[in-house]
């Protein structure tokens, strides 16, 4: 795997996990809010919760997958490396 194929991979994960982002804090915290609030969530309007919390849960799990992918990314380079050797 070639440096410009490592990029292409890392940035092609990093619009995934930033366009899922944008969807959970911009879509469910703010464009949805109003259908969302039909529901609660710990005795909040899942709306509200969205735009307070959800949105700062969900950057933290896409953080978790951001490592992992990276690690399986980072593993599959070296074998590949290794095999060349």
């Amino acid at each position: 795997m070639s440096p410009q194929d490592y990029w292409k991979a890392n940035l092609k994960l990093l619009a995934v996990l930033l366009s899922i982002w944008f969807v959970i804090s911009f879509g469910f915290g703010i464009v949805l809010s109003d259908f969302l609030d039909q529901f609660s969530l710990g005795g909040f309007k899942l709306g509200f919760w969205f735009a307070q919390q959800g949105s700062i849960y969900g950057f933290v799990v896409l953080i978790f997958i951001y490592v992992f992918a990276m690690r399986r990314l980072e593993k599959k380079i070296n074998k590949k490396e290794e095999e060349n050797e």
